[in-house]
């Protein structure tokens, strides 16, 4: 006889409205512009979604110089420095931007606080392609990194009165706050956002999986490794409570050694994780267990982006 389970999934989780704005780019382009079609980074950070992609004639490179110039090129979700279309144009090279519309907006933020002649400080994770991407919108110099509170205190910047921040879209909302009071302590004239510029969609995954944290004794988020707002989702489920939060990219990664004596297991899924393996993965209980499921719902996700123009028009 099967062990009773209880899955408590939450809601929302899985793809946001920029994830499937940047994989419907990269499908559209290669039906008006037939394969292969070039990425310049994964799309993406889900390998799954990247393999799909890739079976239908898109060709992922990291770098703009690995393209070659009568192919159409499509810049990923998370967005690129200013010099990348710039190097596009110059190249006379049909390129798409599949930059997430809330990335762009903290580009454009950016962008407005340099002209009023204010030096930046960016809240976010050393090396991942949004923070290059981000960073890479100002001049050398102009935009300074801060990746926890305790870096606060080495920043040098121009001038203490003449700062504002920014911050990565996905990032992990509880430690964002310290690092905020860090950066008003220390500079009480630091300009920020209106509103926090973590997107909706990190926020309301972090929410629910707050909201499942008491009830579950495991919590499993799908999600890929190089995924900055998977790896966040399982932070939140550890400081919420979760003796065991782990993240796994597809059900073979689940180690049911770890489900031993587990009476209650929550799921929940990166942005950029597909329904196809929350799915994979709840089937995959459903084999082993006597599973019940409860949906704890935080929020109602309704968010739309467009498509670029020029994949609405005819070829």
């Amino acid at each position: 006889m099967k062990q009773k389970l209880n899955l408590y999934l939450a809601a929302p989780r899985g793809f946001c409205a920029g994830v499937d704005r940047a994989i419907k780019i990269v499908e559209m382009a290669i039906e008006k512009w037939g394969a292969p079609v070039y990425v310049r980074h994964e799309i993406v950070h889900n390998k799954y979604v990247v393999d799909g992609l890739r079976d239908k004639g898109a060709v992922f490179v990291e770098e703009l110089d690995e393209c070659p110039t009568d192919r159409p090129v499509i810049f990923s979700a998370h967005g690129v420095p200013k010099s990348v279309p710039a190097a596009a144009e110059h190249r006379n090279m049909i390129y798409v931007d599949a930059t997430c519309p809330l990335v762009s907006k903290v580009h454009i933020e950016a962008d407005r606080h340099n002209q009023n002649g204010l030096q930046m400080v960016m809240i976010g994770h050393a090396g991942h392609p949004e923070t290059i991407g981000t960073m890479g919108q100002l001049p050398e110099g102009e935009v300074l990194l801060v990746e926890t509170p305790a870096d606060v205190a080495t920043l040098t910047p121009r001038d203490e009165d003449k700062l504002a921040y920014i911050t990565q879209t996905t990032l992990s909302v509880d430690d964002t706050v310290e690092i905020v009071k860090a950066l008003q302590n220390r500079f009480p004239n630091i300009v920020g956002p209106h509103k926090e510029d973590i997107c909706y969609a990190t926020t309301n995954r972090q929410e629910a999986v707050k909201a499942v944290a008491p009830k579950i004794d495991a919590l499993l988020v799908i999600g890929a490794p190089n995924s900055s707002n998977s790896k966040r989702l399982v932070e939140v489920g550890s400081n919420a409570g979760c003796n065991y939060s782990q993240l796994v990219q597809r059900a073979k990664d689940i180690d049911w050694r770890a489900m031993d004596g587990v009476k209650s297991v929550g799921i929940t899924a990166g942005a950029s994780a597909p329904e196809i393996l929350i799915n994979e993965v709840i089937d995959a209980f459903k084999d082993r267990y006597d599973v019940t499921t409860e949906i704890v719902e935080t929020a109602v996700e309704n968010v739309e982006f467009k498509v670029p123009r020029v994949l609405r028009e005819p070829a």
